[in-house]
């Protein structure tokens, strides 16, 4: 599955808190997907709470968000618990999601080279397609920006 801006994103499934998340579930709707490195990290913690915080503006915008990482089921269940996220946390552990999407990179952590997932947001348009994609991703301003792009969306027909 290769992901471009402007083309219909294939529907995925995957094992997240609250159960099984089905993109095709969520058609009509934005789906903001954001792809973070680890629960429990500063950067990753911090960009989560600024998620939660914009949640409601997100869903008064009909947007979906939904959180990614390589971590397990039980790891973001506790993660998803102790920060009070109210959308959903998948876990990528077979890396399936992350290979689609090309998020898996070398990075430099305390001067040793690391596989691990480069902070990605992608936002799916209502009507299936790749709205818009951001990669290496500085969480400072992000969420602010990505809710700009949801809202800037064209409305939804019915």
């Amino acid at each position: 599955m290769t992901v471009t801006t402007g083309k219909t994103v294939p529907d995925f499934s995957a094992a997240a808190t609250g159960g099984t998340f089905r993109l095709s579930d969520h058609r009509g709707h934005p789906v903001v997907v954001y792809f973070y490195p680890k629960d429990n990290t500063p950067g990753c913690t911090t960009e989560g709470a600024n998620f939660r915080d914009a949640h409601t503006k997100f869903a008064k915008a009909g947007a979906v968000v939904v959180g990614v990482s390589r971590d397990s089921l039980k790891s973001h269940e506790g993660y998803a618990a102790k920060m009070g996220f109210p959308f959903p946390l998948i876990s990528d552990a077979d890396e399936k999601l992350c290979q689609a999407v090309a998020v898996i990179k070398m990075k430099n952590m305390y001067g040793k080279q690391v596989r691990g997932i480069e902070r990605s947001t992608f936002l799916v348009g209502a009507d299936g397609k790749l709205a818009r994609e951001w990669r290496g991703v500085k969480v400072a301003g992000h969420v602010a920006e990505v809710l700009d792009a949801v809202q800037a969306l064209p409305a939804r027909r019915t």
